[in-house]
């Protein structure tokens, strides 16, 4: 058997017979004493496994859910935000001050894989998606999924898809190819049910202007890679994926924009354990149970969110658009030629130290006073910010950097714990956002 089940999203069939593992709804029907169970992926490859032809497992979400422990949570958005790109795990394990050995362990226990193997698989799944839906080649497929050489990148997917990367383009299905007007298309798969309504109305009414806007259903926003401007837009697919069209000024590190789009939209954690827990509260319950797929949004740019979080806290809501109007005005960086009323690059902290309203958060964060990062502990980032903005401000900043139990109210929902970030958007919800 698999590692302990954690995750309770989807639970992958390994077949001892056939060496194959499959996606839940695959229409292999193996005998039940030659199965194994996996929670990921990468655990069913890191044991010997290949991944079916006939119901690709690579194509879906595969992401780690609520019910893994929170150290492992923030280790898992480390390796996404690409730590294991440069470095190895004794790295990651410093940044949670433990032991790579510790680490490994806890991986093994609850995912049942190393870190360096879940990397590895996630570039390779990446790639391998990037091989059916685009016409990118070869070369800059592996540079795009985070590996650093192409020797590196043939090695990886002969080990976990027994094929050469040559080969598994040749085998894609013409339906798999997205037709780009433009920029570059991918799907960005999650588990049903997902909310994109309710995440696009929450996004509707935190644009802030100039650098995001969202219109007839799709969000659209500016972003900087290296310094260099780009543009995003997210909206609806298929019934299991959203369609990401990206226009970058290079494909090198796709796979971490595409993860940072996915996080931003919520699709980076599953909220199984968070959503049980809320369809039994009286008060939630029935909301739970009209719309089961709302997620907790999170953030493209950290300190972008943080900014706005301030202003929110000082202004009133009607007078937060143009305030932040005037940020982006004066201190972004223009980008022209955008349609949507986009024209600006968000402001980084050092431009906005002497900006009212946020010159102290941008000081504290440009000397590394408040460190504002994915897999940071909540607790730690909440009592920083404190020290710049109000308690309510600071729950709010940490609940869109990924905080599980992030609550910007005045009670304390004690019944409500550890999922008040899922809680506040769904509040949110009752409330028409706000």
């Amino acid at each position: 058997m698999g590692p302990a089940s954690v995750l309770g999203v989807t639970t992958y069939s390994a077949v001892r017979t056939t060496g194959i593992y499959c996606r839940p709804g695959c229409g292999a029907k193996p005998l039940a004493e030659n199965v194994s169970t996996f929670e990921l992926p990468a655990a069913a490859e890191a044991a010997g496994y290949r991944a079916c032809l006939r119901c690709r497992p690579y194509r879906v979400a595969g992401t780690v859910a609520d019910e893994a422990p929170e150290l492992v949570c923030r280790a898992v958005q480390l390796i996404i935000a690409g730590l294991l790109d440069e470095s190895g795990e004794e790295a990651l394990g410093a940044r949670l001050g433990m032991s790579a050995r510790h680490l490994r362990r806890m991986f093994h226990e609850h995912l049942g894989v190393t870190p360096d193997q879940f990397a590895r698989s996630r570039r390779a799944h990446f790639a391998r998606r990037l091989l059916d839906d685009s016409e990118l080649g070869i070369a800059e497929i592996a540079f795009a999924s985070g590996f650093g050489s192409l020797r590196q990148f043939n090695r990886a997917m002969r080990e976990i898809f027994r094929a050469s990367p040559r080969e598994l383009r040749e085998r894609r299905r013409r339906s798999d190819r997205l037709i780009a007007d433009g920029g570059l298309v991918l799907r960005l798969p999650y588990t049903p049910p997902y909310d994109w309504d309710a995440m696009c109305t929450f996004l509707a009414e935190r644009a802030i202007p100039g650098v995001e806007a969202v219109y007839d259903g799709v969000y659209r926003r500016t972003i900087s890679l290296d310094g260099s401007p780009g543009m995003l837009e997210i909206g609806p697919g298929g019934d299991d994926y959203l369609l990401l069209r990206a226009h970058l000024p290079f494909w090198e590190g796709v796979i971490h924009v595409v993860d940072r789009a996915a996080r931003l939209v919520g699709l980076d954690c599953e909220p199984v354990l968070a959503r049980a827990l809320l369809a039994s509260d009286p008060e939630l319950g029935p909301l739970v149970a009209e719309r089961p797929g709302v997620r907790v949004p999170g953030a493209w740019g950290l300190f972008e969110v943080a900014v706005q979080a301030v202003v929110r806290d000082q202004l009133p809501a009607l007078d937060v658009p143009d305030a932040l109007r005037k940020l982006v005005e004066v201190y972004g960086v223009p980008v022209p030629g955008l349609a949507h009323g986009l024209t600006h690059l968000f402001p980084g902290p050092e431009a906005l130290a002497s900006a009212e309203l946020v010159g102290s958060l941008a000081v504290e964060v440009a000397n590394g006073n408040i460190t504002l990062e994915v897999g940071e502990d909540a607790a730690e980032l909440v009592r920083s910010l404190e020290t710049v903005t109000s308690p309510p401000a600071a729950q709010e900043i940490a609940l869109r950097l990924g905080a599980r139990d992030a609550w910007p109210f005045a009670d304390d929902a004690e019944h409500l714990r550890p999922w008040r970030s899922l809680a506040t958007t769904y509040h949110r919800l009752t409330a028409g956002i706000g």
